[in-house]
């Protein structure tokens, strides 16, 4: 008789990025952030969609749950508040007074929080439900990267904003262990420290510091030494402390105060205003501080752990150019990244730490990762997506993959800019060819085109490209797959565009239109591509379309960018989709076997300007 299988629901939330994730006999069968369905940005509710989809992906209900885990512990987290006010006194009342409402409602009494939110779900009593278990915040990270990842035994690295206490921490993961080893402690926090300048030049914390790490190579490194010199003490092994006097984000409402800004000769830049050279300056140079520590961290850590491979997690881990500097200069035969890095991560991690550590299960590995390709959340089928576009009156044509594949790389071909809407959505920040945008890379308008027509958004942004993975190392300078979009690398020499002597006077913004290489689309000012390597074995049908496309152009790369417009999330639904296809300039949609051009819609009419429903990241 088959013994009944064992279901552990992993949860994150209430504070950014809320998911749900749950693992079945050690797999993990769903995982989903709570914004795509709710449609708000980084939504830190509790995550009730995203949970009823985990569920009913396996055909299971509360009931039938095992155990449930809590990404990290609250009344610690409380703690840290407190000590911290208490230490900063009488300097971080006004934060206090914001935050302990907060707390003293919500926050203390979670934990029964939580029963009566799952048994509302599940319609059942709270007396009901399976055991509720709290993991701590950075292990729930280090589980993620370790748990999932292809290594028996690796160094673990988490670097965050900030947990229960850690900011970063060390682990040795080794089989079914998962062992700290050290750990620096807020308020000392280089993700922190990096928000602090995304804040300063005028960009949103916990959103826009992927838009410092893209404004960088904008930049010259001009303000290194004063950021060592003043803001941090940064020792030989990595760890840091800050002087905190610069800063306001222990005591305050900002990240940053008057100190910090006299250090860099004025006040924040103030957002959507225009991004000058000095911004530009000051990204590359906290990026290049960035890399430093975290390059001497790993150095270190390998030195500690005599490990020969690395996993990574926690927000600073989507700092794709670190982590490309990490994979080629330091000390490690190979890294992994946890693909959704950041706190909707933990949702797996602390799942996984049920099934591996409390339940003593023995390992299973994977000679890629046990991700899927990140491709862990709902999908649909044509008869869903048809039904829907009858229901609005939408013009469409149902093809084969047969015919689909080589008529879109044709469109493709001819600098169409497609909706690419297939399979099961991404987990994580980062659009993988499940809900994606995709151009050709070697087109010299799409970069713009992409920026200002389609998404909406500042012109400087890059945009990744997305190539075979048995192509990927004639085109970059990189030997390995890169699933998951968070390695850069530079192009291959043989595919660059040689600059004339006027262009390389150019500074700034003005580099943003010179071509750097046969792909222009996808290579940034620097040369370098954020890439993704595409596999059969994850998304056979986005590698085909690369295929299609190569046999047309001899080239096996696309622009390849999140399926949504600026400050929303990416698509979930095919109604979400149609949507964001009918308010932009995209040219065509394809939706499964469903292909739509946009010349033959029906008109799209809306009660307002829709740019209003989301705020800008």
């Amino acid at each position: 008789m088959a013994t009944k299988p064992v279901n552990i629901l992993g949860i994150s939330a209430y504070y950014h990025d809320s998911a749900a994730a749950l693992v079945v006999d050690g797999e993990i069968a769903s995982a989903a952030q709570e914004e795509r369905f709710t449609r708000k940005k980084h939504d830190p509710g509790f995550p009730e969609q995203a949970i009823k989809n985990c569920l009913a992906d396996s055909g299971i209900g509360i009931s039938e749950l095992d155990y449930i885990t809590f990404y990290d512990k609250p009344l610690l987290k409380f703690e840290r508040l407190l000590e911290t006010y208490l230490s900063f006194a009488p300097r971080g009342f006004r934060s206090f007074v914001a935050a302990m409402p907060v707390w003293l409602k919500e926050k203390l009494f979670l934990k029964d929080m939580l029963k009566k939110e799952l048994a509302r779900i599940g319609d059942i009593e709270v007396s009901e439900l399976p055991p509720l278990l709290f993991n701590e915040h950075h292990k729930s990270h280090a589980a993620s990267a370790f748990y999932a990842s292809p290594f028996e035994r690796a160094a673990v690295i988490c670097l965050d904003g900030v947990g229960e206490w850690a900011t970063s921490s060390v682990w040795l993961g080794n089989g079914n262990d998962l062992d700290p080893q050290w750990e620096i402690d807020f308020p000392h926090s280089l993700g922190l420290l990096y928000s602090a300048f995304t804040y300063y030049t005028g960009f949103r914390v916990n959103s826009g510091e992927y838009k410092l790490m893209g404004l960088a190579p904008y930049g010259e490194p001009k303000y290194v030494d004063l950021i060592l010199d003043n803001l941090l003490d940064l020792k030989a092994d990595g760890t840091f402390r800050l002087d905190m006097s610069y800063f306001n984000y222990a005591t305050g409402l900002t990240m940053t105060n008057d100190k910090f800004a006299r250090l860099f000769g004025g006040p924040p830049r103030a957002p959507e205003s225009t991004v000058t050279q000095r911004e530009m300056d000051i990204a590359r140079s906290i990026q290049v501080v960035t890399e430093e520590i975290v390059l001497k961290i790993c150095r270190t850590v390998q030195q500690e752990l005599q490990a020969d491979y690395l996993c990574l997690a926690g927000g600073v881990a989507l700092n794709c150019v670190a982590n490309g500097r990490i994979l080629r200069e330091g000390p490690f035969q190979d890294i992994w990244i946890q693909p959704a890095a950041g706190d909707a991560g933990g949702a797996v991690g602390a799942a996984l730490t049920t099934w591996y550590e409390y339940l003593e299960q023995p390992r299973k590995l994977n000679s890629h990762d046990c991700m899927a390709g990140a491709y862990l959340g709902p999908h649909h089928s044509n008869l869903e997506i048809t039904d829907f576009l009858d229901s609005v009156g939408a013009s469409y044509n149902q093809l084969a993959d047969d015919e689909l594949l080589p008529e879109l790389a044709d469109i493709l071909e001819q600098e169409n800019v497609v909706g690419w809407f297939q399979g099961r959505m991404e987990f994580g920040p980062r659009s993988l060819g499940g809900r994606s945008i995709i151009g050709d890379a070697r087109s010299k308008k799409m970069q713009s085109t992409m920026n200002l027509k389609i998404k909406f958004r500042e012109s400087f942004r890059p945009f990744a490209p997305v190539v075979k993975y048995d192509k990927v190392a004639d085109w970059f300078e990189i030997d390995r797959s890169s699933p998951y979009m968070l390695l850069v690398a530079p192009v291959k020499e043989d595919k660059r565009l040689q600059m004339t002597d006027e262009q390389k006077q150019l500074f700034g913004i003005e580099k943003l239109n010179i071509p750097r290489s046969q792909i222009p689309a996808v290579t940034h000012v620097d040369y370098s591509a954020r890439i993704q390597t595409v596999h059969p074995e994850t998304n056979p049908r986005f590698y085909r379309l690369l295929d299609e496309f190569e046999q047309r152009t001899e080239c096996p790369v696309l622009v390849n960018t999140s399926f949504n417009v600026r400050g929303e999330p990416i698509v979930c639904t095919p109604e979400d989709a149609y949507r964001c296809f009918m308010r932009t300039e995209m040219d065509y949609l394809v939706l499964e076997n469903v292909l739509l051009a946009k010349s033959k819609q029906p008109a799209w009419q809306e009660d307002g300007d829709w740019r209003d429903e989301f705020a800008l990241d």
